[in-house]
């Protein structure tokens, strides 16, 4: 049985604060810092939040400058926990760390705003209404996005972690890595993801993905040095 302190302990500390205003049923809460696996701490607090509300939580993240699949994920726990209370949680501004996050991983509609206050929760005893068809097929499309970005987050915090195992970098500048070659190869994030994690068995990347793996590597260095991709040899710019 896993030790729950231990557990606790294994948590970074967190890299981001957090202030919440109350408007109308909805709690604003606005956010600074870093999301990464220490945001995790930040959820006792939001499910307090989101238990206050009476329709949900809205995001303001235009003051994160630093988010990765760990806080993407405590994001999804956030709306789980919403879903299962009838709410919502939406993010009505966010900066350009979240936005890439959100565009890669193609989570952004799980977040969208609906429209002015569309979301609120029906009075209590009120039975829901049937679903249209269209409701149906996006609440499928919606179910489908949740699962696949739980399911590719191991993957992509994994090759992170080779990057910076292998080249030495910064959890910040290894995810850098990564979503530069993404979108240089034009290659989803998840991917890419999965082909360098296949280089620690073996495999080889292709050699357009080396080349700009490499490059996006050799722009984190202050010297601008060339660098080697796993499993492939040198590579030069």
């Amino acid at each position: 049985m896993p030790d729950p302190a231990h557990s606790a302990t294994a948590i970074p500390p967190c890299a981001a604060t957090m202030d919440v205003v109350p408007d109308g049923d909805r709690m604003t809460v606005t956010v600074w810092g870093e999301l990464d696996l220490g945001s995790r701490r930040l959820l006792p607090d939001l499910h307090d939040i989101l238990t206050l509300s009476g329709s949900g939580v809205d995001l303001r993240l235009d003051a994160v400058g630093f988010c990765d699949c760990s806080g993407l994920n405590m994001l999804l726990d956030l709306r789980l926990r919403a879903l299962d209370q009838g709410k919502t949680v939406a993010v009505r501004s966010s900066g350009l760390a979240v936005e890439r996050l959100l565009d890669l991983t193609g989570t952004r509609e799980l977040f969208a705003v609906s429209g002015p206050r569309q979301d609120a929760v029906r009075p209590a005893g009120e039975e829901p209404g049937p679903r249209t068809a269209d409701e149906d097929q996006d609440l499928r499309a919606e179910v489908a996005q949740l699962r696949r970005a739980m399911q590719t987050r191991p993957t992509i915090d994994l090759a992170r972690g080779i990057l910076m195992a292998s080249f030495s970098l910064s959890p910040e500048a290894a995810w850098s890595v990564l979503v530069r070659t993404s979108q240089n190869t034009n290659t989803k994030l998840h991917h890419l993801a999965r082909d360098l994690v296949g280089t620690v068995h073996g495999n080889t990347l292709p050699e357009p993905v080396q080349q700009q793996l490499a490059a996006a590597v050799a722009s984190t260095s202050p010297h601008g040095e060339a660098a080697a991709c796993p499993a492939s040899g040198a590579v030069e710019d």
